[in-house]
């Protein structure tokens, strides 16, 4: 699901001293350790050698999504290897590092990274030593906090390329959390289009608008559209993009279910209107664009796309990273709040 494809990538923390290692137990990483359950351990950050970078972590983000299925327990077996993020530790079910999306600050490393603000696919933790490609920096005009969203837009640049949304189309985009606005935000800026979140949570039209795009509850959505990402995760919202698809039209499905069923209401009008549901994944680029395409090149284009202030507001307020262990359960819980939960490591400004 996820490699180290950039170019510019229990324990106890120790660094090379003349051939010595020395701890320090200053540095800290989260891990899952049980249904529910997570707790901040001690961890390892060497000195880098001289084709890696050790990163000071400043902000962090939390995957509702994904991380709420490792926090739950909801990773099915057939899906522990592809599952596995980068320099994750441990193996699911538990105990897992995990976590994919890490700002921070370059300490040490070859020159031209030295001091500079890098986006990493890192789980949660407080300092790290990485191979120099498994990093890539933040451009100027785009701020740490904000650069956390990179994950997530490359996931919406990836749906982008696999719906081939166009001009003045009539694009719906149901499920309004974070990747899902992002598509929103995306699809907006094409001329003439326009676009629609669908949630069932009526606090998000406020931010949609902001993004925009119109907002509507399922009951009130506009049908016929020329597009629809399902973005929600529930097998009610993907009835609803199905519902709001036009004749021929494609359906753009983003959500991960885990190991849950999902049934898919397959008939009505879906074989008499020709709909076409195709399946997104950042795990690979998209198949229109895989041949030009590098990883590296989609999260550099992430990262651009980002220079955009109005994405602030998808941001929720920070939390510490020593207190998340037991702010997680809230964070994980939220069905509401459509912001990305941001961590906020000690020394950030």
């Amino acid at each position: 699901m996820f490699r180290c494809a950039y170019r510019y990538s229990g324990a106890r923390l120790t660094k090379s001293i003349a051939g010595l290692r020395v701890s320090d137990r200053s540095i800290q990483a989260l891990w899952y350790v049980g249904v529910g359950r997570a707790e901040l351990r001690p961890e390892s950050a060497p000195a880098p050698a001289p084709a890696e970078v050790r990163v000071r972590a400043l902000f962090g983000a939390i995957s509702r999504g994904t991380e709420r299925l490792v926090f739950q327990g909801r990773v099915p077996p057939s899906q522990y290897q592809r599952m596995r993020a980068p320099q994750m530790a441990g193996a699911f079910p538990y105990p897992a590092k995990y976590g994919y999306a890490t700002v921070g600050r370059v300490e040490q490393g070859p020159p031209e990274l030295q001091d500079r603000i890098v986006f990493a696919l890192h789980p949660h933790q407080s300092i790290f030593t990485v191979a120099a490609d498994c990093v890539m920096p933040v451009p100027d005009q785009v701020p740490p906090a904000r650069a956390v969203l990179a994950a997530n837009m490359e996931t919406a640049l990836n749906a982008l390329w696999d719906g081939a949304p166009g001009p003045a189309d009539h694009i719906a985009v149901v499920g309004g959390g974070v990747v899902g606005l992002l598509v929103a935000r995306l699809c907006a800026r094409m001329p003439g289009a326009t676009v629609t979140v669908v949630d069932v949570a009526a606090s998000r039209s406020e931010i949609a608008q902001a993004l925009g795009a119109g907002f509507a509850a399922p009951a009130a959505a506009p049908p016929d559209c020329d597009l629809v990402f399902h973005a929600s995760g529930t097998a009610a919202g993907l009835a609803t993009a199905l519902r709001l698809a036009g004749e021929e039209a494609t359906i753009v499905e983003l959500s991960w279910y885990g190991e849950g069923d999902v049934a898919v209401p397959l008939g009505e009008a879906f074989h008499s209107r020709r709909l076409r549901v195709v399946s997104s994944q950042v795990g690979q680029v998209a198949g229109s664009h895989r041949l030009r395409w590098s990883r590296a090149r989609r999260l550099a284009a992430a990262l651009d796309l980002l220079a955009d202030p109005v994405l602030d507001g998808l941001l929720a307020p920070a939390v510490p990273f020593e207190s998340l262990p037991e702010r997680l359960p809230e964070i994980l819980g939220s069905q509401t709040d459509a912001r990305c939960p941001l961590i906020r490591y000690p020394g950030a400004a």
